[in-house]
């Protein structure tokens, strides 16, 4: 990882995307403003990479994370002081901004194809600390805290946060957050099951590149099909998923890499796997 994505550089625009091998990482890269995403710049940046990803079937696997000392604070308080962008207008024009602007992120990050591991660098909180539960994996640093503390600000989760949060952590604990605005710190996130291991700072985005190449060493076909199953799973009755799932197997029989994993597994040694 390069020093400017680890410390951030503003007049490289709102996200920077760096690819080494089959793996791409971003990285929020605002940190003046500790990576807020409300605005329409930071928002068509994170729709446009995941569509970049999705159009590029040689990506086989995506690392989220923040630039300087926050991962996301999520949406920009002064904005919402001065009723300005995201925060202004009248009821009528706030609803479709939201659902224009910043709802465009959930729903990007849910057809995302390929896996995307947030390593959470420092305080999510708020829309921050959804956007890491749009990730399919998460990894902390000791740095980080999580809070879904709309009610901190007289606000509701309005980016989605009340569907991801309790399908990540269970809908007590969601509750216990969204309801508190309390700040989980990483030990916390790390027992209730919202991240999958916390390490000190200078090790987490080595921790997470470990975590995607464990990922992208797959025949990516299999891999981008079995994220999709996983995420139908939530939202499908079991006939419904087996029937996906019959489809998509019949699919995966008939690719390349299939053919090479089984061969690999009898010859015992490593697959080599070309998206075909």
């Amino acid at each position: 990882m390069s020093t400017e994505q680890q410390s951030g550089n503003d007049a490289a625009g709102p996200l920077l995307v760096e690819r080494d091998g089959d793996v791409v990482t971003w990285t929020l890269n605002q940190p003046a403003t500790l990576n807020a995403i409300s605005d329409d710049e930071v928002i068509d940046a994170i729709v446009d990479a995941v569509a970049e990803v999705n159009r590029d079937q040689s990506v086989r696997a995506v690392i989220l994370t923040g630039a300087g000392r926050a991962f996301s604070a999520g949406g920009n308080v002064k904005d919402m002081a001065s009723r300005s962008g995201l925060f202004g207008g009248a009821a009528h024009t706030q609803r479709v901004g939201y659902r224009e602007g910043i709802q465009r992120i959930p729903r990007a990050m849910y057809t995302l194809e390929v896996p995307v591991i947030a390593a959470v660098n420092g305080p999510a909180v708020g829309a921050g600390c959804d956007v890491a539960m749009m990730c399919d994996l998460r990894i902390a640093s000791t740095a980080a805290f999580f809070a879904e503390s709309f009610v901190k600000v007289g606000l509701i989760p309005g980016d989605g946060g009340a569907w991801f949060l309790p399908r990540v952590i269970g809908p007590a604990r969601a509750a216990e957050m969204a309801l508190t605005g309390d700040r989980v710190d990483a030990a916390t996130a790390l027992e209730w099951g919202m991240v999958s291991r916390v390490v000190e700072p200078e090790e987490l985005l080595t921790e997470a590149r470990a975590l995607a190449d464990r990922i992208a060493v797959n025949p990516p076909i299999a891999v981008r099909m079995t994220k999709k199953l996983l995420r139908e799973s939530s939202r499908q009755s079991l006939d419904q998923l087996l029937e996906l799932s019959a489809a998509m197997q019949g699919i995966a029989h008939h690719t390349e890499d299939h053919h090479e994993a089984v061969a690999a597994l009898l010859e015992k040694r490593p697959g080599e796997y070309r998206g075909r």
